[in-house]
């Protein structure tokens, strides 16, 4: 029973994939579209004269037993957009308008099988597309930061497990605005990174630095790692000369080093953050990388000056990989998001729409949740040869409901199931109750869980 309820949640989602590239397959771009949708923010909410906000209107909305009593629209889906994302682009308009045809999808999904719960398309556009349709609350600065393209379903989805190096210049010139956005650029790319990925953060001024305990090496980007390298970053001080060069051949010497079990081995990458490079590197490529060029190089040119833009180009050119130039906080997001579908573009090309179930986590309603997702790619012709990846799709599965479906009569009297976390873990009774401590409840939201079916 438990592996016939997965297999119909890929035969689901697989569903929805099929949609969205079937739509975007007859879909002509139309660069002045005006479309009307329901945009999650601004449903049912009136102006000054009593009317209908722009993409807002009547959406009825009923509170609703399955979804924790939250009100809900099972006839429609929504369309949630970050605040940072002009929600009438082009590209927005026109990959929601492709896009509608998921309605009915998720509608039948829905009937075939009552125990879904979320579906939704993710897309790199960075729109989310969300089923059943809901009232999407803003935090207290009126801001949504929420972009699914930063969730862990869309991440491991749309890329292969990767090595990655950030390597920050953090000499003389880098202060002010220009270490703001330094150390904004790196806390986004961690934000891409999931626990199939292992990553270092080296800092270069006239020396290198590394955070303690992670020299020379690469460790998990699970959660905790994520989040002690946020704090170390926030903790840098610009001085000195800007050693880029240097920086560039220890973070070559920690990814050739890289030994079965201690990273991905699949894509290697290093992320130089710099507001210039003066130096000759062509003799470190042509040591380290050259001429399979395995390891991608990504160079991120910080500050308003183009000075230097030249090498960084250059770097990244002669490395297969992106240079971009970020003048400005709100550059951050939609640039480092470039280097997503840079890595994707392999898996894009061959068509591999492989199926990915997330580690289970707490949703806000206190629920423990698993994803499956799938990428989607455009099959239209003239983009086969590049690869154009148009999003990701995917459902959240309760674990109650694989609980529920898990042979129990093979735990025997003295056997239980259980949830591995990575601090830890919540053991379950024979009937499938967890037991949770006070002091695991005060952490829980913040611990990642890998259910464990055997």
């Amino acid at each position: 029973m438990l592996s016939f309820y997965l297999i119909k949640c890929t035969v689901y989602v697989s569903r929805m994939a099929e949609t969205v590239e079937d739509a975007d397959f007859y879909h002509e771009y139309n660069a002045t579209l005006e479309f009307d949708y329901y945009n999650s923010m601004m449903i049912n909410t009136l102006d000054e004269d009593g009317s209908y906000v722009a993409l807002g209107g009547e959406f009825p909305l009923e509170e609703n037993e399955h979804f924790n009593k939250l009100p809900v629209s099972t006839q429609q889906s929504v369309i949630q957009v970050p605040t940072n994302v002009y929600n009438k682009d082009p590209d927005i308009l026109n990959g929601v308008f492709m896009s509608e045809a998921l309605n009915d999808i998720f509608t039948s999904n829905s009937e075939k099988d009552p125990t879904l719960t979320w579906q939704y398309f993710g897309s790199s556009t960075g729109f989310f597309r969300l089923y059943p349709g809901i009232k999407w609350t803003p935090d207290e600065n009126g801001v949504v930061t929420f972009d699914a393209r930063n969730r862990n379903w869309y991440i491991q989805a749309a890329t292969s497990p990767k090595d990655i190096i950030i390597a920050v210049d953090i000499s003389g010139s880098m202060k002010g605005l220009r270490l703001t956005i330094a150390k904004h650029t790196i806390n986004t790319i961690l934000d891409t990174l999931g626990e199939n990925d292992f990553v270092n953060v080296i800092a270069v001024r006239t020396e290198i630095l590394y955070a303690p305990c992670f020299k020379g090496t690469l460790v998990q980007a699970d959660l905790d790692n994520r989040e002690h390298f946020k704090l170390l970053v926030e903790e840098l001080q610009v001085k000195g000369e800007g050693k880029v060069k240097k920086a560039i051949k220890e973070s070559f010497k920690i990814l050739n080093e890289v030994s079965e079990g201690k990273g991905s081995l699949c894509n290697q990458a290093i992320m130089l953050i710099t507001d210039g490079a003066m130096e000759d590197f062509q003799q470190v490529f042509e040591e380290f990388n050259w001429p399979e060029r395995k390891v991608r190089v990504f160079t991120y040119l910080i500050g308003r000056e183009l000075t230097f833009a030249g090498n960084v180009k250059w770097i990244a050119c002669n490395n297969k990989d992106y240079y971009t130039h970020i003048s400005t906080l709100a550059d951050v997001q939609e640039n480092v998001m470039e280097y997503l579908h840079v890595l994707s573009r392999p898996m894009v090309i061959n068509h591999d729409h492989d199926i990915i179930w997330t580690e289970a986590y707490m949703d806000s309603s206190l629920l423990l949740m698993t994803s499956v997702a799938m990428p989607v790619f455009s099959k239209k012709e003239e983009t086969l040869s590049h690869g154009i990846l148009l999003g990701v799709v995917g459902t959240d599965v309760p674990l109650k409901e694989l609980m529920r479906l898990a042979p129990r009569y093979k735990l025997g009297v003295h056997g239980y199931a259980f949830l591995n976390t990575n601090n830890g873990y919540i053991l379950s009774h024979p009937d499938l109750r967890p037991l949770v401590t006070s002091y695991m409840l005060t952490l829980i939201e913040f611990i990642h869980f890998s259910l464990i079916i055997t």
